[in-house]
């Protein structure tokens, strides 16, 4: 499945295929699975014939109704319970719907645990209807809304990062790390007769950058930059009473148990859990960043800092030279740094600061954008931009003296293998090849090296998956690898 969605007590799921299909279960009472009278209440995922023909990529549930976008064609459909308008069709109104083509130019359409739409047009703008009666939809009043009305913001629309709904609360986290929020106090405690959205919180360091946002039932949380973790409404913990109105942390980026450091994201659930998921740093990443620390093989430098020429400009996509003299001539040391942090290990230390820097040649959104495992599939074999060549015995060939020669990067190799690291450190500095001596066949030493760049394994339905398996066993411990166990897990 690609994506799964739930309401008060209906649930979808989009297949994950070229022509995705959708699938409902649960209650249909209102009709919010878009089947016929006859299959009410599915019990298990059901397909939903009358979509088969769109090629629906988005779905979302929001009380009793469901929607449905096809983002090729930009319509969106939906069904369900439309009384207070949640289906943004005023002829609907107090009747229950069967699946209908609702908007058209619909770009995104958002919802949760709510009774109140927020959508996404294709002229770049937001609109809300629905339930209104806590200004939930941040339009400067309280009345419910039947069809799409455009919500005017004080920030421009595409610095929207995220759109996180409550019940009686909506929520918006901006590219640059600021939250704004529309709705009642009751439940959340945000404030009285908040109508239109509003910067909130007031943290004590004005500095605080938000990184995600959440909603339950009742329950508003945020994670900040520092892995600080804030919530607000009916939670239950340790330190707390339940039903706080008051914001309160109740986590901070110094008291984490785990061993992986960071929260990367979370989700919460009604009124009292919260799932956080962990960002950790890959195999990739973790060896990368040896290089970042102790300079191995490095070529230039950058204020001093030893580096590797051909990764900083195929991260960068400039030459070495025009982002040398730019750097130091435009940030401090410190920004600097945080940026080779982005390039070697894809992590964002100072987001806004090290974002503003890569927007300057020319980087937008580089956390989705830029993935240092595909910046370096552009290196992997290339003869132009290596420094070395590895030779390996080609066993297909008849002559006992064949051999390969395979063009790497030293460096990398040396950052992910113990073994390469030991036998470069060794050799004379003017010697531009080695020999391996492992016994591995070509293909095996291919499939290394893909790995050692990219920390995948090129596996397609036609690969011997127990030949690579069995290969890697061997591998893993001969080259030094980390982890020094088999990697199972991409099997």
């Amino acid at each position: 499945m690609k994506s799964i969605a739930s309401g008060y007590c209906h649930f979808l799921a989009l297949s994950n295929e070229e022509k995705p299909r959708v699938y409902g279960w649960g209650d249909n009472l209102n009709k919010q699975l878009g089947f016929n009278s006859y299959k009410n209440d599915p019990k298990k995922p059901t397909l939903i014939k009358s979509l088969k023909e769109e090629n629906i990529e988005q779905i979302c549930c929001i009380g009793n109704c469901s929607f449905f976008l096809n983002k090729t064609t930009n319509i969106l459909f939906g069904c369900g319970d439309s009384r207070n308008g949640m289906l943004g069709k005023p002829e609907f109104t107090g009747e229950y719907a069967n699946l209908q083509k609702l908007h058209e130019n619909v770009a995104n359409v958002f919802g949760g645990h709510s009774d109140h739409t927020l959508m996404m047009k294709t002229d770049g703008k937001l609109y809300g209807f629905g339930l209104n009666q806590d200004g939930q939809l941040g339009l400067g009043h309280k009345n419910n809304v039947f069809q799409p009305t455009q919500i005017k913001l004080e920030f421009p629309v595409e610095d929207i990062s995220k759109i996180r709904i409550a019940f009686l609360l909506t929520s918006i986290l901006t590219n640059d790390g600021k939250l704004y929020v529309t709705g009642s106090d009751i439940k959340t405690g945000l404030g009285s007769d908040l109508t239109e959205f509003t910067q909130y919180p007031k943290f004590k360091n004005n500095n605080t950058i938000i990184k995600d946002i959440d909603c339950g039932w009742d329950l508003f949380a945020i994670l900040t930059q520092d892995n600080e973790i804030w919530v607000q409404g009916k939670f239950y913990d340790f330190n707390c009473e339940e039903n706080s109105l008051v914001i309160r942390k109740i986590q901070t980026g110094t008291n984490l148990t785990n061993e992986l450091s960071t929260y990367n994201q979370m989700k919460c659930c009604d009124e009292d859990l919260i799932y956080f998921f962990f960002e950790s740093n890959s195999y990739l990443t973790q060896d990368l960043e040896k290089l970042l620390k102790n300079g191995y093989f490095s070529d230039c430098n950058i204020q001093n800092i030893p580096v590797h020429k051909i990764l900083i400009e195929t991260r960068i996509g400039k030459t070495f030279d025009l982002i040398k003299k730019y750097l130091e001539s435009n940030c401090k040391l410190n920004e600097i740094q945080d940026l080779l942090k982005w390039i070697y290990c894809d992590q964002m230390i100072n987001s806004k600061r090290t974002n503003e820097i890569l927007n300057h040649f020319g980087i937008q959104n580089a956390q989705k954008t830029k993935l240092l495992k595909n910046d370096l599939k552009q290196l992997l074999f290339n003869e132009q931009t290596s420094d070395f060549k590895l030779v390996v015995k080609n066993e297909e060939e008849d002559d006992d003296d064949d051999e390969e020669e395979l063009y790497i990067h030293k460096f990398i190799l040396a950052a992910r293998s113990g073994l390469f690291l030991n036998m470069f450190q060794n050799i004379e500095e003017n010697f531009q090849k080695v020999k391996d001596y492992s016994g591995k066949s070509l293909e095996t030493i291919e499939l290394l090296i893909s790995f050692l760049y990219t920390d995948e394994l090129p596996i397609t339905a036609d690969t011997d998956k127990e030949f690579i398996k069995e290969e890697f066993e061997d591998i893993v411990e001969y080259y030094q690898l980390n982890p020094t166990i088999p990697m199972i897990g991409y099997f």
